[in-house]
């Protein structure tokens, strides 16, 4: 389950975040669970207080994504877009 934000609440990915996580292309010869651990544990890494884990899982989420990976990203419904 994923809990809302309130609206006072705000926050924003540091770059330095943003570097440090593993791409995705969606290859055959990739392992998408190792790739999905690497994601868990820098994100794991990055939690400012009062912002739940899976916020920042998913607003990370998009730049984890590369090639044909993002491609099918992008073809979700918006709904699952961060």
């Amino acid at each position: 389950m994923v809990h809302l934000l309130e609206q006072t609440q705000s926050y924003e990915l540091k770059s330095r975040l943003i570097r440090l996580l593993p791409r995705f292309y969606g290859l055959a010869s990739e392992d998408p669970y190792k790739h999905l651990k690497e994601f868990h544990v820098v994100c794991s890494t990055m939690r400012p207080h009062g912002i739940p884990k899976d916020h920042i899982k998913m607003k990370a989420f998009p730049f984890f994504l590369d090639g044909a990976a993002k491609d099918w990203l992008y073809l979700q419904p918006v709904l699952f877009n961060t």
